[in-house]
């Protein structure tokens, strides 16, 4: 009889400590779910409110668009993004990442983005290949640019 009740003892203990942990993983990560809620509320309130519109509407800069120069463009290393502006007043957003092996492009020269790892090029104007090894495009990024200032849309 001693060796049941201690076996009943050790899974009580161990099922309630189950119960702990699971209930503990259960819960985190909720606040995150709350948070990305309220986020996309706002979009929908830019017409009727001033406060959220401008949460809503006004991420940080990512440069100027006198920052960007005409037939060349500017590499944000942090945001893993791209701006170019191939004609004047003309900017396009690409990913910073090449398609041939996923590394950083590095420089943008001659009306091209470059990739150092390989040697893969990519035109300013759409981000096609101009050169390989790489086989596919930069991917186009979404931006937004008014009053002299260049945001992701």
């Amino acid at each position: 009889m001693t060796e049941s009740t201690r076996r009943a003892v050790v899974f009580g203990a161990g099922g309630a400590g189950l119960a702990a942990v699971l209930t503990a993983c259960a819960s985190y990560g909720s606040p995150t779910t709350v948070v990305a809620d309220p986020a996309e509320e706002p979009v929908g309130d830019e017409e009727s409110s001033a406060a959220p519109t401008k949460k809503a509407k006004a991420p940080k800069a990512l440069a100027e668009t006198s920052d960007i120069p005409t037939g060349g463009g500017k590499i944000f290393e942090g945001q893993k993004l791209v701006i170019t502006q191939p004609t004047e007043g003309e900017f396009k957003a690409f990913s910073a990442t090449c398609t041939h092996a996923g590394c950083t492009v590095a420089s943008i020269s001659n009306g091209v983005i470059n990739c150092p790892c390989h040697g893969s090029q990519f035109k300013i104007e759409d981000g096609s290949v101009a050169k390989g090894p790489a086989g596919e495009p930069l991917e186009e990024k979404q931006i937004k640019v008014a009053d002299g200032k260049i945001r992701l849309a």
